[in-house]
């Protein structure tokens, strides 16, 4: 393994509109009650086959 070079490198100046310029917005979504459950994600997916195919 090297040692730190003696050179330091320069600042790197990112490329025209290459920075992130985004404001964090929350947004309230109000659901029925009477509203069916979201489909669960493909982890829970999964993780719901694997508990199944254990139990059999």
């Amino acid at each position: 393994m090297t040692g730190p070079s003696s050179a330091p490198r320069g600042e790197h100046t990112p490329a025209p509109g290459r920075t992130w310029h985004t404001e964090l917005v929350r947004v309230e979504q109000l659901v029925d009650d009477d509203a069916p459950d979201p489909r669960p994600n493909r982890a829970t997916r999964r993780a719901l086959a694997r508990a199944a195919r254990r139990n059999k």
